[in-house]
């Protein structure tokens, strides 16, 4: 039998207390204007624009219910983890949305320099775009305007992030508008061009 020194535990209580504590306290250092983050004329003011109140009302609801749920609801089947691996669980909870919209902001970039570059003959010139060696142009594969599908996701992990009402439906607002015009070009794509390739969709994989 063998024994391997994990070094200090800490109960997983608390490892979720502080990956949700950690937002909340972040959040409201910025709602509430401290000083030592934003300069002395400016300390301590308040938003002029009612969806900011509403954006910090929306997430310090999702991180407290959490906290919450965490001392009071969850029940967890190990007792411990190591104290170095709970900065990787915070981590992940700080930045995931973050890393999703800057992924389909890089991807929206992408999709629109390859569609630029098919028209390299001229602003009339119709041809179908096909993946190259950019992996965000791999999105072509599946959906005929990816630019949309990124634009949308990009949205999405905004949405998240914010936890804000008035933000969520804008975005679905603007993922039925986008939808519309990507249906729009996928059937203007297909009358076109005989041989375009029939996986695609318009906008969702497999789905739309």
């Amino acid at each position: 039998m063998y024994f391997k020194d994990l070094g200090p535990q800490v109960g997983w209580t608390m490892v979720f207390l502080a990956e949700y504590a950690g937002p909340l306290i972040i959040y409201l250092l910025f709602y509430f204007r401290l000083p030592y983050i934003y300069r002395h004329k400016f300390a301590f003011t308040s938003s002029p624009y009612p969806v900011v109140n509403l954006a910090c009302v929306c997430h310090s609801f999702h991180y407290l219910k959490r906290l919450v749920e965490t001392i009071f609801v969850h029940r967890f089947s190990h007792g411990t983890m190591p104290l170095r691996t709970i900065m990787k669980a915070s981590d992940h909870e700080y930045n995931l949305f973050v890393y999703l919209l800057q992924l389909c902001e890089a991807g929206n970039f992408s999709i629109h320099l390859a569609l630029n570059n098919l028209r390299c003959d001229g602003p009339k010139s119709r041809k179908i775009p096909y993946p190259t060696k950019n992996p965000f142009t791999w999105l072509f594969f599946f959906v005929s305007c990816p630019n949309y599908t990124y634009e949308v996701g990009a949205w999405v992990g905004f949405t998240i992030m914010t936890q804000c009402v008035p933000v969520a439906l804008f975005t679905f607002a603007g993922f039925i508008q986008m939808t519309i015009w990507a249906k729009g070009k996928h059937d203007t794509y297909n009358r076109e061009f005989k041989d375009y390739p029939e996986l695609r969709m318009s906008i969702i994989p497999l789905l739309l």
